[in-house]
């Protein structure tokens, strides 16, 4: 492999994993609230708004069904106005958000609705608020679940990362169709794939590794 090879895919290896990185920070920022009022407002929550929960809930999956490619040509219009261009690397990240955020709230609010209903019962029966139930019941004892979604939601989001060098996103999926498949080069093909391979084995072993050391620790705590 070529030097210049090798200097186009770490490039293209760095916008990836902004992009990824970048759009993960924003689905957490976005999606995690989301789960929480979905499941505070659920048919099980502590106070149920089914008018509210299931447009919310309808709006949410409305989003993650339509195909990724097709959200990027949608959002190009939004994207302009909000990054400026619907080119480059910062521009992808706004697609991306959108469509990590729905993805991951409801990750998370599955995570959020497997925590011990005893220990809410536990705290409302000891007078605590609404609040201090989500800050110091549903987070922390669903934080390994949510770090095993977070994952998740990372890997994907190197997959879609890619599909966005379509039209232009830059990252290791520009880098594939402009200088592998247009220019018929199996070397830059075979080494895209194999850094994409490492990237997200990369992630689900750190993700794995982190919840587990969580799932460890929370005996210890509750001890």
């Amino acid at each position: 492999m070529s030097r210049l090879i090798l200097e186009l895919l770490l490039r293209a290896t760095g916008e990836t994993l902004e992009m990824v990185l970048a759009s993960g920070f924003i689905a957490v920022l976005g999606g995690l609230p989301l789960a929480v009022f979905l499941t505070l407002t659920g048919p099980s929550g502590l106070c149920r708004m089914p008018w509210l929960n299931r447009p919310l809930g309808f709006l949410i999956d409305a989003v993650r069904a339509v195909p990724f490619i097709i959200l990027l040509v949608l959002l190009i219009p939004f994207t302009r106005i909000v990054a400026g261009t619907s080119l480059g690397t910062e521009a992808a990240i706004v697609p991306l958000s959108v469509a990590a955020i729905p993805y991951f709230a409801r990750i998370a609010e599955v995570s959020l609705q497997e925590v011990d209903s005893g220990l809410i019962e536990a705290v409302r029966a000891m007078g605590g608020t609404r609040w201090m139930i989500v800050r110091y019941v549903l987070l922390p004892e669903s934080l390994p679940s949510l770090i095993s979604g977070f994952t998740v939601t990372l890997v994907t989001l190197v997959g879609a990362s890619a599909m966005a060098g379509a039209i232009g996103a830059g990252g290791l999926g520009d880098l594939a169709i402009r200088y592998g498949y247009q220019r018929f080069n199996t070397t830059v093909m075979l080494g895209v794939v194999a850094v994409l391979i490492v990237l997200v084995t990369g992630l689900q072993a750190l993700g794995n590794l982190l919840s587990r050391t969580l799932r460890h620790d929370a005996p210890m705590r509750g001890a």
